[in-house]
């Protein structure tokens, strides 16, 4: 019965935020708690959510004071430059914009770290994006699906989960996997492509250059907060955020909280100049934030009732003896909607081993194991339950409802790229 109460859930929460009957917010909240309580945990429920909600409270933190960070570096100018240069390559081509982007997330990606993405990514591009007439869930869906593919990278996360749980090494788990995710990347280019292309038809090549955007840049409802001297500094500053971040030199929320107290002091020195540019942000930041603890309390819930544990072994048991010896596709197959309906950790940590153990009675290696579980992660980042996916989304202004309908189809096909990569060069075994 927990397995069909959970699997009631998900359905539920995704027909009401594709439909549009429900905010993403108030379905993260309302389905879990509503099929809990009819599950028979209304006793214990209130703790459950508390104790989903102390596990994001960290991201919580974090995305807020990235968001307060990142929209004084935008708003002081930082990324200005770089956008002129963009602009001058591209020169209002939305096709090329579109491919600009891709190379910049895949670069950008290279930190194996989805939020530090989105937010140098969106922050460089959006303006662009905007000045150009092209759409934004274009650019937070081609950054998604960029970061999908990068995070296989062995310090990104789910990849040191596996050789954690499997007891494996990054040789027999992550270099095998290298070719799939260049025909990955490569797929995301011909997203990018597409995308462009009908951008280009719709908007045209647009007569804009450098100088066109100076002047939009320095336009009056702006000039007053540009801080064209303080580039360099707050470059510099930055960098060291990014470089502390990647060598965790102290917890990333305080890093960030840190990162926003030098920010505001440098570039708005000024009370009331520090209280109009929080009140500025105060409208994504709470939008994005309370999203993350709404996803807290689905987390939480789906957790401790043990419904998520549930239909993994649902989902197990019913696979059919005779499709053992092909344990790997069917990993690969069910890695996608699995990490989308459960947390990382749950699957890794949960799911993975026990899929290992029942294949290696099929005399399949558990590195193999190993490798195809990464290969769904494409369509992972369009969870509801990925924190970061929350600030990508809030920073173009879009709902996650919206940037599932418009590219999760577009993560199945990347996953299926890399999965027929993988079948391919014996990658991972039929």
């Amino acid at each position: 019965m927990l397995a069909l109460f959970g699997f009631l859930t998900i359905v539920v929460f995704m027909y009401l935020i594709m439909s549009k009957r429900l905010s993403a917010l108030i379905a993260l909240m309302l389905v879990p708690v509503l099929f809990g309580v009819i599950a028979g945990f209304s006793k214990d429920i209130g703790a459950m959510m508390v104790k989903g909600l102390e596990g994001v409270a960290p991201t919580g933190i974090m995305i807020l004071f990235a968001i307060l960070y990142f929209g004084i570096m935008i708003d002081s100018g930082l990324f200005d430059p770089l956008i002129s240069q963009i602009l001058r390559l591209v020169r209002g081509d939305p096709l090329k914009i579109a491919l600009g982007t891709a190379v910049l997330a895949a670069t950008v990606s290279l930190d194996g770290d989805g939020t530090t993405t989105y937010m140098i990514t969106i922050s460089a591009m959006l303006p662009l994006y905007k000045r150009i007439g092209m759409k934004p869930i274009i650019l937070a869906g081609i950054a998604i699906s960029a970061s999908g593919v990068m995070n296989l990278l062995p310090w990104g996360g789910p990849t040191a989960r596996v050789l954690a749980s499997l007891n494996q090494d990054t040789s027999a788990v992550f270099v095998p996997v290298i070719p799939t995710m260049i025909g990955g990347i490569l797929f995301v280019f011909l997203i990018a492509y597409i995308m462009g292309k009908k951008e280009r038809k719709r908007l045209g090549v647009l007569k804009l250059d450098g100088n066109t955007l100076n002047e939009q840049a320095a336009a009056a409802d702006t000039a007053s907060i540009k801080r064209p001297k303080m580039v360099w500094v707050n470059g510099i500053l930055t960098i060291m955020l990014l470089i502390c971040l990647i060598i965790e030199l102290i917890p990333v929320p305080v890093l960030f909280m840190i990162g926003f107290a030098i920010a505001a002091m440098l570039n708005y020195p000024n009370l009331k100049e520090q209280k109009e540019r929080l009140q500025s942000y105060a409208g994504n930041a709470l939008s994005v934030v309370s999203m993350i603890f709404a996803a807290g309390i689905f987390t939480g819930i789906l957790t401790g009732t043990k419904m998520v544990d549930a239909m993994a072994s649902v989902l197990i048991s019913n696979i059919p003896s005779s499709l053992g010896p092909h344990w790997a596709l069917i990993t690969a197959i069910i890695s996608g909607p699995l990490t989308f309906f459960m947390s990382n950790d749950a699957f890794y940590f949960g799911i993975v081993p026990l899929i290992a153990k029942t294949a290696a009675s099929y005399g399949i290696d558990p590195a193999i194991i190993g490798r195809a579980s990464l290969l769904g992660l494409p369509v992972h980042l369009f969870s509801p339950l990925v924190p970061s996916t929350y600030l990508l989304v809030g920073m173009v202004g879009a709902e996650l409802g919206e940037l599932q309908r418009f590219f999760l189809k577009w993560a199945c096909g990347t996953a299926g790229v890399m999965i027929a990569v993988a079948l391919i060069l014996g990658i991972i075994s039929f």
